[in-house]
């Protein structure tokens, strides 16, 4: 009752003239306990939680993901880009937005973890979910139209007039500057070159003289050991004592012969053995001179690479082929 009264002084009497609101007022009496809880306060609120609902929409052809961020309170919108983007470049572009984030990370429909490596090009043609500082997000994605054969087709000449016109505005001053900067390495390796040519030029005239003059030794050492063997046979001894001698010789000469195979892996070929000895020669005198084989033939080959792609560049029709059909045309 005391509540009542308080209600009627509070509202004043014009807001109890009607005869509906006395009825309402004598009914009250009859029920004090429902008068008493009615006279509580009480406070409205819904029990059900906010949505956490996110659909992926799409702004001038690229989808954009309205996030709520959780130190804000408020959404942020990000742009994606599905061709170039990640899981972890998302997540990064997050956490840069809003220090508070703590932990962020994808899992599929089913609560498997997407990796960080993923494009977000597949990631969009299903639902997901966001998990940021413990609050789940379900993204839903927006289904995209399978491209057919006809939009595949005119893609395809929409990238072929792009590239067409590039080549029209930009090939040729590319291959201008392209051309000086093959010209400038090709001089600074052959500026590298020259004194390496010449020392080389000297090694080789060098290791070919002492490769030469061991030839030269080989046979005169055979002249004289058939020379001495005729005169021992005819006018010293007789075939009879000089035959063994001969045939120990011929058999430690097939000695010579295999150790000569079993050292080198190679049959004793008079062209490859002479070979042999020139580069004994050669690397001997280099060493002697302090001539680095190494570099020698890093710059060789830089050099003919350099070349080639000069004779390429200056080629218009080959200029498109790639190195192995143009390796396979010249042969």
């Amino acid at each position: 009752m005391a509540c009542l009264r308080m209600a009627v002084r509070l509202a004043g009497p014009s807001r109890f003239r009607s005869s509906a609101t006395l009825t309402a007022l004598q009914q009250l009496k009859v029920q004090p306990s429902q008068l008493l809880w009615r006279c509580h306060p009480v406070i409205c609120c819904s029990t059900s939680a906010p949505s956490n609902d996110i659909t992926v929409q799409y702004r001038h052809g690229r989808p954009v993901l309205a996030l709520p961020l959780p130190s804000r309170q408020e959404k942020c919108l990000f742009f994606l880009r599905p061709m170039l983007m990640t899981v972890s470049d998302l997540i990064h572009d997050i956490r840069r937005e809003d220090s508070g984030v703590s932990s962020a990370s994808v899992f599929t429909t089913d609560g498997v973890r997407v990796a960080s490596g993923t494009p977000m090009d597949t990631l969009l043609n299903k639902d997901f979910h966001l998990r940021i500082n413990g609050v789940i997000y379900n993204v839903h994605s927006v289904q995209r139209e399978p491209l057919t054969s006809e939009r595949v087709s005119s893609m395809e000449d929409v990238k072929n007039t792009v590239h067409m016109l590039h080549t029209a505005l930009q090939l040729p001053e590319h291959h201008l500057m392209k051309e000086k900067e093959l010209q400038q390495k090709l001089d600074i390796l052959k500026q590298e070159l020259m004194p390496l040519e010449q020392m080389k030029a000297q090694l080789d005239l060098r290791a070919e003289r002492s490769s030469s003059r061991a030839l030269w030794v080989g046979l005169a050492l055979l002249s004289v050991q058939g020379g001495a063997l005729a005169w021992l046979t005819w006018w010293v001894y007789s075939w009879d004592v000089m035959e063994p001698v001969t045939y120990f010789i011929t058999y430690s000469t097939s000695i010579g012969i295999y150790a000569y195979y079993v050292l080198t892996k190679q049959d004793y070929v008079y062209p490859d053995a002479k070979d042999r000895q020139f580069l004994h020669y050669f690397y001997k005198g280099a060493r002697r001179q302090q001539f680095s084989v190494q570099k020698y033939n890093r710059l060789k080959d830089e050099l003919s690479s350099v070349e080639e792609d000069l004779r390429r560049l200056r080629n218009p029709n080959q200029l498109r082929l790639p190195v192995e059909q143009i390796q396979s045309s010249t042969e």
